[in-house]
């Protein structure tokens, strides 16, 4: 199983980007994806999530500004990010929930967005 993240970068505050996350290892179908961040000096901390069936759960913080959505034909996960803050920079992972016991997850390797002011 392994969860590849990308789409990072330095972007203005304002701006947009778009994360992708590509899973491998038949677990996409029966996973809850989600999107966490970790800012500098700060705890990792949940940003949204997205269950099978399509719903959406998101950070109060990125609520309005930021969508995730899942290719289930590709077992990709997006993170649509817009209206920027420098807040919001931080390393960005992607994780793979089971939805048959929740304590199984994997992690990808992170992704880092900077957003300067």
């Amino acid at each position: 199983v392994q969860l590849q993240a990308s789409g990072g970068g330095v972007v203005q505050a304002g701006g947009s980007l778009r994360l992708v996350c590509q899973t491998t290892g038949n677990i996409f179908p029966f996973s809850i994806m989600g999107w966490y961040r970790q800012g500098p000096g700060k705890a990792r901390d949940v940003v949204a999530t997205l269950t099978t069936s399509g719903s959406a759960n998101y950070a109060d913080s990125v609520k309005g500004r930021f969508s995730i959505s899942r290719d289930n034909a590709k077992d990709i996960t997006y993170l649509e990010m817009n209206s920027l803050k420098p807040e919001d920079t931080g390393a960005y992972y992607c994780d793979a929930r089971s939805i048959f016991n929740d304590r199984i997850n994997y992690w990808g390797q992170g992704t880092l967005v900077t957003v300067s002011s």
